[in-house]
């Protein structure tokens, strides 16, 4: 093979590449905007009467998730699922805000915190890497985070709506969660980033039941919470 030879076959090689590429971003797109449509319907929680509207966001939410599984398939027909990492981080952001929604839908409707088989299941993809298109751990616990972002966000809410039973319980979930992720030995650098950011979190929850305690709205939310 000559050197012009092998250079054309390299062209050749480097032009599939793009071509692969090009159809998992156009692919990927319709994702984002399905996971921005979800984060949409969700947002509305954090209203005044958004937690009246929590089982219908939820339901309209698990709709949209049947375009994501729709879109996911269509997704694993673009590349060589052998090369699944060689591509991921086409989707890797995506996906990890998608397992941000489906966490927080799942703890809006059981406040407790949906396991990764199941996220997958949301998805419409593996858990095992063997079998093709799957959800890595370390995606999965990214997702989580940012879900502990969004429950702080919940808790100041939940005070501004009146409901000061919620931030307590949020309050027990995210300890819970951050004593879970002391356990693991993360050497992951953007994934350790983003367990830093759980810390802060876990303060600002402390802060707004602290506020809570103060004023005595603590114990008047455990009096209503025993009455019902």
């Amino acid at each position: 093979m000559s050197v012009t030879e092998m250079f054309s076959h390299i062209q050749g090689f480097l032009s599939a590449d793009q071509d692969i590429r090009e159809d998992i971003r156009k692919v990927v797109q319709m994702l984002e905007q399905t996971a921005r449509e979800i984060l949409t319907v969700l947002q509305s929680v954090h209203q005044p009467s958004g937690f009246k509207e929590i089982p219908s966001k939820c339901a309209r939410a698990r709709e949209l998730f049947c375009t994501v599984r729709t879109t996911i398939a269509d997704l694993k027909t673009k590349f060589p699922m052998e090369q699944y990492y060689r591509f991921h981080e086409h989707w890797r952001f995506v996906l990890q805000r998608l397992v941000f929604l489906s966490t927080f839908v799942v703890y809006l409707e059981t406040e407790a915190l949906v396991i990764r088989e199941e996220v997958a299941k949301i998805l419409g993809i593996e858990v095992v890497r063997e079998k093709g298109f799957h959800l890595d751990v370390e995606d999965y616990l990214a997702g989580v985070l940012i879900m502990a972002s969004e429950l702080s966000r919940l808790a100041v809410n939940s005070v501004t709506s009146g409901d000061y039973t919620r931030p307590l319980r949020i309050s027990n979930f995210i300890n819970e969660l951050d004593s879970g992720f002391r356990l693991l030995n993360l050497k992951n650098d953007p994934l350790r980033k983003r367990y830093d950011g759980l810390k802060y979190d876990v303060k600002k929850i402390e802060e707004v039941v602290y506020d809570l305690s103060i004023r005595g709205l603590t114990k008047e939310a455990e009096t209503t919470g025993g009455d019902k």
